[in-house]
Parts: C-alpha cells; structure tokens; sequence
C-alpha cells in the first residue's frame, strides 16, 4: 500500500488546544511531521494552504488556523532536511497562471530531486477571489475546465525542455489561458512533478481520470469506497490509461490504544475536541446559512430548512444543497436521538481506523486488498507528533505481513507510487 501524511490547514482536524501540540505555522513543526513521514517511508507529505482567512459574519473565523506560510516555500526548505519523500503541495487553479506555477514546481522538483507534486484545487467563492486582480465570482461550473486547461498548460510548459536538456518554444491555447514563449526551468528529474486531485464530484472524478496521478479521497466505508475505486479506474480507458496509472488514496484518522475499548475511548474524547460548542453552531450555520447563536449546541437541530446562497461563513466554495443536507441531518438526529453537537460530530467526522495496532493494521490491509484504495492519507489529530505512534507500532506490522515497503526503492516520488517517468510529448 501507499502511505502520505497530511499536515492540516484551515479546518477542524487538528486539536490545537492540545499542550503537546506545537506551532501550525512554525518550521519546526513541518520539519517533525515531514521527517516522522519519511522515517515511515511514507509516499509524500501533503501541504494543505487557503488564500484567505475564513469569515464569520464579517470577522475572521477564529476556529482556523490563520497566517499559514506559502506551501510551496515551505516544501522548498523541507527539500533540504529530507532526502526521499515526496513534498506535495495544495495550490489553487482557479487564480494564478499557468507559468510561474509549473516554473514553481519545476523549481522544487531539481531542489528535491525529483519529489514534488502538485495538488489540484479550486475555488469558487468571491472573498478568495477579491485578494486577485482578476477578482470576484468564478462560477462553479468553471472551476474543473479552468483547472483542466491549466495542468494541460502546466504540463505543456514541463514538456518543453527534451530529456536532453533542449529548451523549445511552448504555445498554449484554450478558452481560459493563451500563452507562448520559453520556458526557463529544465525537465524535471522525474519527467514531470506529481499532480494529485481532491474532489468527490462526477465533474471531479472525471478530471481525476483525465490528469491526475493520485486521487485524495474521502468516503466513510468499505462499500463507499469500493464503489468510488471502481468509479474512477472504470473511468480511466476513455483517456487510454490503465488502472495503475492512478493511485486512490483516501484521506483517514487513526486512533490507537492498548486495546480496542481504550482507542474507541480515546476517539470519541478527540472528536468530542474536535467539535466543541462554538465549532457545532458555526458548522451549523454554514449549513443553514442563518445565525444560530441563540440555538443550544446539547439541544436539537433547527425544524426549517436552510435558504440557499446565502452565508454566514464566508471563504469557502459552500454547500452545493444545504436543503438535502440539513434533511439527512435531521433523520439521523432523530434516528438516534442526538443533539446538535453529537451530529455535527457523527455527520462531520473523517473515516478513522479504531483500535489496537494489529487490529489498525488489519484493517488498512482490508481496503486495499479489497479494491477500495490503493493507500492511505493520514490525517493525525496531533501537530506535529501525531504520526509517532502510528510509525513506531503500525507500520513494523505492515512490512511484517508484506503490505508495505521496508526500504525506499527509488529516489523521486513517482518511483515510490510506481508510476514511472511520463512519456515526452516533444
């Protein structure tokens, strides 16, 4: 199996309040994580970023982390205290331009020696929008063709340099990008940088198919997860590429413990610090897209429905329908009599492997043995010391049973997923 590790952003995965949590913008704390990752023989360390500060209510929204250096930069400093796994980083591919990102990320790829990848995300919200000179809105339904045009023109760009070390003229033309001259890094050491893709959408698993080389899942069972695999590698012939060619990989929580009793103990704790009572009512309303402040968070669900458009929580893409959200909520609040903060905390949660190290590790072997990933990204709850454990007392057990590698057999990152150096185009 593959393994990656996922060092947080702007969300409510990490339990910063924890006193053995360290800095989320500090180099030390990237530098730990990367190193532990790497001493697991990991795949690559993913870098999650955000262009703008979250709002609540015109206010910054302070359940983020906010200040996250530029990801990129980060990676580019990590290359020179690692010295094999691979350093991804999420840049966004609805604003910026083709050229000095490939010129980005070529440049990481010769300081790393082949490791970097680029993770492929979009945005389609306004605030985000307004700290670029271009601006504004960009229409959901814009955001895939956009991101799709610009990893052609990215890879347009790599592309240009023979294996040799020849520099050609490149000229890119599409509705969203037009573009021609030199380009002024040379080919990567591994052919081109990785691109990974985050998105469950049918506009996102085709773009998966169509460009990317790893695919940051997120289902919450073993059928699900049989079912997306199945989804995108059926997808994958129409583009004249075979099964291999793309790594599934969902992104999952681990909790360990003495025993199993003690490590389910130990996961309802961290969500319950995951989901405190302010983070219950502000999840909330960026559902229902109303104040709710007034509401109980140990108290039930609102009885009407959210109005869509509109927003309390401002910098993210928003719930695409809040009304049949808000439904399935409600049914399993009342299906099993839970208060607001006790869905927020069921309905919201990461897939998480519960248990002992042997029983975690059975089941990572389970999933990937029965086609519902090809790996994993761990997702730890701790920064940056949450991967200890997990390195220490689970992986022995996967390189005894021969589910994962004991050494590193290559040096550039698309050797590690086995994905082996793309063909020039010239």
């Amino acid at each position: 199996m593959h393994l990656a590790a996922y060092f947080p952003g702007a969300d409510g995965t990490t339990v910063w309040a924890d006193p053995r949590d360290g800095s989320p913008i500090g180099f030390a704390s990237f530098e730990r994580l990367a190193r532990t990752a790497e001493r697991g023989l990991f795949d690559f360390f993913l870098l999650a970023d955000g262009l703008r500060p979250r709002e609540h209510e015109d206010r910054i929204y302070d359940l983020d982390v906010v200040g996250r250096p530029e990801s990129i930069t980060v990676l580019n400093a990590l290359a020179a205290v690692t010295g094999r796994i691979g350093l991804a980083a999420s840049v966004d591919a609805t604003f910026g331009e083709p050229y000095e990102l490939a010129r980005r990320f070529g440049t990481l790829d010769h300081l790393s020696g082949g490791r970097a990848a680029w993770n492929v995300v979009t945005s389609a919200d306004a605030l985000t929008g307004e700290n670029f000179r271009r601006g504004g809105f960009l229409d959901r339904a814009d955001r895939y063709p956009r991101a799709a045009e610009f990893v052609e023109a990215a890879r347009e760009l790599w592309d240009s340099w023979t294996p040799e070390g020849v520099s050609r003229p490149f000229a890119y033309r599409g509705q969203h990008f037009d573009i021609a001259g030199e380009f002024g890094v040379p080919r990567s050491p591994q052919g081109q940088p990785v691109v990974i893709q985050a998105g469950d959408s049918g506009e996102g698993r085709e773009f998966a198919a169509s460009a990317a080389d790893v695919v940051f899942a997120r289902y919450g069972s073993l059928d699900a997860g049989r079912a997306f695999y199945a989804d995108l590698k059926g997808r994958l012939a129409k583009y004249g590429r075979a099964p291999g060619d793309l790594k599934v990989m969902p992104g999952v929580g681990v909790v360990l413990g003495d025993t199993d009793a003690e490590a389910r103990e130990k996961a309802a704790e961290i969500r319950r610090q995951q989901v405190s009572p302010q983070h219950a009512i502000l999840a909330l309303e960026e559902i229902w897209g109303t104040d709710l402040s007034s509401y109980d968070p140990d108290g039930p669900l609102p009885d009407f429905d959210p109005v869509p458009g509109r927003a309390v929580v401002r910098g993210r893409g928003g719930i695409a329908d809040p009304v049949q959200v808000a439904e399935r909520w409600r049914a399993l609040s009342r299906a099993k009599g839970l208060s607001i903060r006790q869905t927020v905390i069921e309905a919201s949660g990461r897939h998480s492997f519960v248990g002992t190290p042997r029983s975690v590790a059975d089941g990572l072997d389970t999933v990937v043995r029965e086609e519902a990933a090809d790996g994993f990204v761990l997702v730890p709850h701790l920064t940056p010391g949450g991967l200890d454990e997990f390195v220490d007392l689970v992986v022995p057990l996967l390189q005894e049973r021969g589910a994962f590698r004991t050494e590193y057999e290559g040096v550039t990152l698309r050797s590690h997923l086995g994905l082996g150096e793309p063909v020039w185009t010239g």
